[in-house]
């Protein structure tokens, strides 16, 4: 499931740094991810990197984009040519 940033977002733009599939721009009042990007870190990381440093806990799933383990990694293999 790809993730998404809520309206809790403080506009710091810590998680943009993190993200290893550049998923994460700035929207027009808030950041976004976008989900055909985003892989939830699985194939780089045990856990989402914007999740985990994110200061207000603003980045939680995206229940209208589901995807299980197995289609994460081959979005990753897709995204980055492996």
């Amino acid at each position: 499931m790809a993730l998404m940033i809520t309206d809790d977002c403080i506009s710091c733009g810590a998680c943009v740094s993190e993200c290893p599939n550049n998923a994460i721009s700035e929207g027009d009042l808030i950041y976004e991810i976008n989900p055909d990007r985003c892989t939830e870190c699985v194939g780089f990381f045990d856990e989402p990197q914007c999740v985990e440093v994110c200061p207000v806990d603003a980045i939680i799933p995206d229940s209208d984009h589901s995807e299980n383990h197995d289609e994460l990694l081959a979005k990753k293999k897709q995204l980055h040519g492996e």
